[in-house]
């Protein structure tokens, strides 16, 4: 299946979502909590972890094509910020959160990434030079109202230039994902030529 392709079998955007209680139950059972992060979870976790690892999750990608309408942008203005999008592999890193703090951290986490119930939570396998383990990860389904579907290059310039919301622009956002995509060993192809057009 290509990036986007919609599966027919997908169930409906709604019918996908999942509570924190879904995940706290995970950890309810004695098990630590797996964290998977791609894009700002990178360089700005507020959370502890007892282990780290560079990991690998195929049929994701990481795609800066999620409207953003307070953080890094306005409504006037709307911004990008990145989500994992049907399709491909990602590259990112996988935290543990010891099964003692894992109620706590969810709670933040939902405060932090499903205020509005844009990302659809999933478990997804992750790879790492330790054996697998099975990750929590904030995705997107195409079907969403919040995926951008394709953009220009004139729209990616015009957005890197002036879309700027609560917590910065867009184009910083990008370029610290990058910087510490790099830090960590992972070279992204895709957002390295998307940041042409940030220059």
């Amino acid at each position: 299946m290509t990036p986007c392709q919609v599966d027919s079998a997908t169930p409906p955007f709604e019918d996908k979502l999942k509570t924190v209680e879904h995940f706290k139950a995970h950890c309810a059972a004695g098990q630590d909590l797996w964290i998977f992060g791609y894009a700002s979870l990178l360089w700005r976790p507020e959370f502890e972890a007892q282990e780290q690892h560079n990991a690998k999750v195929w049929g994701w990608h990481r795609a800066l094509k999620m409207w953003s309408h307070l953080n890094r942008g306005t409504p006037q203005c709307p911004g990008l910020v990145f989500a994992l999008l049907p399709g491909g592999s990602c590259h990112g890193v996988v935290y543990r959160v010891a099964q003692e703090q894992a109620d706590e951290v969810l709670t933040r986490l939902w405060a932090r990434e499903m205020p509005m119930d844009v990302y659809t939570p999933n478990w997804l396998n992750c790879a790492t030079p330790h054996g697998p383990v099975k990750a929590l990860a904030f995705t997107l389904p195409c079907t969403s109202p919040s995926f951008t579907g394709h953009l220009p290059e004139a729209r990616y310039r015009q957005i890197f230039q002036e879309a700027c919301g609560r917590f910065g622009t867009t184009r910083d956002y990008a370029l610290q994902t990058y910087q510490c995509l790099q830090q960590h060993g992972i070279e992204d192809k895709a957002l390295a030529a998307l940041l042409r057009y940030a220059d």
